[in-house]
């Protein structure tokens, strides 16, 4: 009998157990470098920062997130960097993001919760208040000549990052009264809208006040800073620490602080419109379980102060990124708050 004969009587059964036990070979895909591809501008355009801003946060975070070998086609440090930078700039689903770079959605995912752990982990310093009397006396004076606003370190205010539903029994918690889930993350930025303290733990629903109460940054206020000012709106109490606007001015004096006071506070309102605009996932919402979103939000303002600090073009938006209002109902103020902004009030707005 011809062993090669084909048979129209053969079926799965006459298939050798050996051969099926033989495992499919590993397709690798080919993985593009982006370093060759594009220029600085190109390449800006698409992973947010310049080569070499990317290259300085590749020698940063290179010994935690390198390989440990390079057999089987490992992803190097680099494209892993890469992936999560493009992550961050579209917000799109991960297997695209792994077709870009020549990988599986599967791996994109677990570089990801890698890479922007990693980018967190440097947050304690690139993310801080001003601490050397130098330095706070420069942001001082940077915000004096803005608007005239005295003895201000910085502006305070809340925006939402919409995340997917994290599921289970407390996930309405995450739904805000705009109906989408979200993170409420308190922010607090400098004149150049630099982020200087970020919270960013906090569920959709909660108030600006809620999360400003609970927070070190209020801690700091309170113990570590004296004659020192933030700058917030209607949804925090007003403090002799924070100061908030007249809700019903009555005089040009008044008319005079509540001017001064929106317009040095709108660098907050500009400081989140170019955090979600360098990263629009932060705005479009990221497809990622709870957590791993809320260490791309600390990921993002560390990168978003890397990208001021070495002067880095911010690129036009590939997608558009919607207006999200953030209003809350005005609260009342403390009495030693009242005190305070009327004393400013009568001293530089009079």
């Amino acid at each position: 009998m011809d062993l090669f004969e084909s048979s129209s009587s053969s079926s799965a059964e006459d298939i050798p157990m050996y051969l099926e036990l033989i495992p499919d070979n590993r397709i690798f895909r080919d993985r593009t470098n982006p370093f060759d591809m594009y220029d600085n501008e190109e390449f800006c355009a698409r992973y947010r920062l310049s080569k070499e801003s990317v290259t300085n946060l590749m020698h940063a975070c290179y010994n935690n997130i390198a390989p440990v070998t390079h057999r089987s086609k490992s992803i190097s440090a680099m494209n892993q960097i890469l992936c999560t930078l493009r992550f961050l700039a579209t917000g799109t689903f991960q297997a695209v993001i792994g077709d870009t770079v020549g990988i599986h959605k599967s791996t994109v995912s677990r570089i990801l919760k890698v890479v922007l752990r990693e980018f967190a982990r440097i947050a304690r310093e690139k993310v801080c208040m001003p601490d050397e009397p130098v330095a706070i006396q420069n942001t001082k004076t940077a915000f004096m000549a803005m608007h005239g606003f005295p003895n201000v370190i910085g502006c305070v205010d809340g925006t939402h990052i919409k995340i997917q539903s994290p599921g289970g029994e407390n996930s309405e918690i995450y739904r805000n009264r705009k109906g989408y889930f979200s993170y409420n993350v308190q922010m607090v930025c400098d004149p150049n809208l630099k982020i200087c303290s970020i919270d960013a733990r906090w569920p959709g629903s909660t108030h600006d006040s809620t999360i400003f109460n609970a927070s070190m940054l209020r801690m700091q206020m309170e113990q570590e800073y004296e004659n020192c000012i933030l700058l917030g709106d209607s949804a925090y109490p007003c403090r002799n620490y924070l100061m908030t606007p007249v809700a019903h001015p009555r005089n040009v004096a008044e008319n005079n602080y509540n001017n001064a006071q929106i317009h040095t506070r709108n660098c907050i309102e500009r400081c989140f419109g170019v955090l979600k605009r360098r990263f629009p996932a932060l705005a479009l919402g990221m497809r990622i379980a709870k957590e791993t979103a809320l260490t791309a939000i600390v990921a993002a303002s560390v990168l978003h102060n890397i990208a001021i600090e070495e002067n880095n073009i911010l690129p036009a938006p590939e997608v558009e990124i919607p207006e999200v209002l953030h209003e809350d109902a005005p609260l009342g103020d403390a009495a030693d708050g009242n005190a305070a902004r009327r004393e400013i009030i009568n001293t530089f707005f009079n």
